[in-house]
């Protein structure tokens, strides 16, 4: 006779089954079908746990249904590291944590930090070997960290951040060897965009030679609405002092005192007119500069240098009236006037261009320019389209699409470089001290993470690189020798 552990050895798949299904059915004992099938008692349990696993799992909630399977791995944990820091910006602490209490994994912060150096090696050697000639206008400016000075450089087409580097100076020398090192990459830009920093204009002058500095027109601007600001605080602040001896004076009047007041409130009256006009002619004067000086669709550089003569003669007029505020808004603008309008002449030259290869009148072209000014939802804006469509007929569509696609590649401002420095405090808020391998990950990722969303339709789901160098780029994990996880 066959013993019970052969018989059940011998059972195929589907009579198990059956025998699962019978023991849950309680149509008889364990017993009886134990020796009616000619198997052990235990061997049935078995079979009748299995059954009852496999129907739980059916009527399991969905939650709790195994999306797939991810291996865990050593290389795997690095990645995990990487993007907690990067893209989640978590602390190392943060990371410490949640491998202990996601993955039952103890990991020191020595550990994280051997992680990221050696991601930051990796990152500093592609940074060094990148083609920088295709840059044709740069952004410079200096952000700080625990008033550290960090260097910054970025591409105004494709925001690439070429340079963020930790100094001890912002001086010439130190702007200089770092323009170098870009230059000795291939950086060679038609011009670049900075505020009148002198160490970092003598800087590029040493290490670029002859290439155009333009002013930075956000700066300048920021400057004069400071300016305007404080002035309008300064008259409220006039007016309620006035307010307030009138109020003192009609409660002398009333004790048969009132003379002795006439004096402070004769000036403060005088006072408060003074600073009122003065706010209200700088406001004005502010105004002018934003909206017509400064403005990419303009009159001529020629023009727009008169009027920027004409707002500094104004301001030095008016400057006996507050020295200490005025002044130094007025110097700046007087100096930099040439820096802050080389952008007008840029416009100039393409308006010039788009008029020649479309063989139309160059008043008519910077007519389409100034078109540009109005709001596409009104009246007025409609009313001149109609017109200028009517005198340049069959070019207009033409001359309007080269002339809004001429204006989308004239910068006036280094501001992408405060929106750098926008991104980049995400991460210098858990940093006190920096250090050049922790900045080349920074740099490294940036210019390597695609963008999810941007005012740009052509910039969504392209990394910096890949709209800069026009080709497309593995993902930034496996640039540094990883193997992303695929779903089967």
């Amino acid at each position: 006779m066959k013993s019970l552990s052969s018989v059940a050895a011998n059972l195929s798949n589907d009579a198990r089954k059956d025998l699962a299904m019978s023991s849950l059915s309680n149509a008889e004992s364990i017993t009886d079908l134990a020796n009616r099938k000619r198997v052990s008692r235990h061997f049935i349990y078995r079979q009748q746990q299995k059954a009852v696993e496999a129907i739980d799992e059916a009527f399991a909630p969905k939650d709790a249904e195994v999306l797939f399977y991810l291996p865990v791995t050593e290389a795997w944990l690095k990645q995990l590291i990487l993007a907690l820091v990067l893209i989640c910006h978590s602390s190392y602490r943060g990371v410490q944590e949640l491998l202990r209490d996601l993955f039952a994994i103890s990991i020191s912060v020595g550990a994280i930090h051997n992680r990221l150096q050696w991601a930051a090696e990796q990152a500093a050697a592609i940074n060094r070997s990148q083609d920088l000639s295709p840059i044709r206008v740069g952004l410079h400016d200096e952000i700080f960290q625990a008033s550290r000075p960090v260097l910054a450089g970025v591409d105004a087409a494709s925001t690439y951040c070429y340079l963020l580097a930790d100094a001890d100076h912002r001086d010439a020398d130190t702007w200089g060897v770092h323009l170098l090192d870009a230059h000795a990459q291939g950086f060679n830009p038609a011009h670049t965009i900075a505020d009148a920093g002198q160490g970092l204009r003598a800087g590029q002058r040493a290490a670029l030679g002859d290439t155009p500095c333009h002013g930075d027109n956000f700066h300048i601007q920021r400057q004069c609405e400071t300016l305007a600001n404080l002035l309008a605080r300064v008259a409220k602040g006039a007016t309620s002092r006035r307010k307030a001896l009138e109020l003192k004076m009609n409660a002398a009047k009333e004790l048969g005192c009132g003379n002795t007041l006439s004096t402070p409130l004769a000036l403060a009256r005088q006072t408060e007119q003074q600073a009122v006009h003065l706010a209200r002619d700088v406001k004005t004067l502010t105004h002018w500069l934003s909206h017509d000086i400064l403005a990419l669709a303009g009159p001529v550089l020629v023009e727009r240098q008169a009027l920027l003569d004409f707002v500094v003669a104004e301001l030095q007029h008016r400057e006996h009236l507050d020295p200490a505020r005025i002044r130094p808004v007025r110097t700046a603008l007087e100096k930099q006037r040439d820096d802050l309008l080389a952008f007008a002449g840029v416009l100039d030259a393409k308006l010039a261009d788009i008029a020649q290869d479309c063989n139309a009148s160059l008043h008519l072209v910077r007519e389409v320019c100034l078109l540009q000014r109005k709001s596409p939802s009104s009246s007025a804006y409609w009313q001149r389209w109609n017109q200028l469509h009517k005198k340049l007929a069959d070019k207009f569509h033409r001359v309007l699409d080269a002339v809004v696609e001429a204006m989308k590649h004239i910068p006036r401002s280094s501001s992408l470089v405060e929106n750098l420095n926008s991104r980049l405090r995400n991460y210098f808020f858990l940093r006190h001290q920096l250090g050049s391998p922790y900045l080349n990950l920074l740099q490294f990722f940036l210019n390597h993470r695609t963008f999810l969303r941007s005012r740009r339709p052509e910039r969504v789901g392209k990394s910096p690189k890949e709209l800069m160098t026009g080709q497309s780029q593995p993902h930034w994990l496996e640039q540094l020798g990883f193997k992303r996880f695929q779903q089967s």
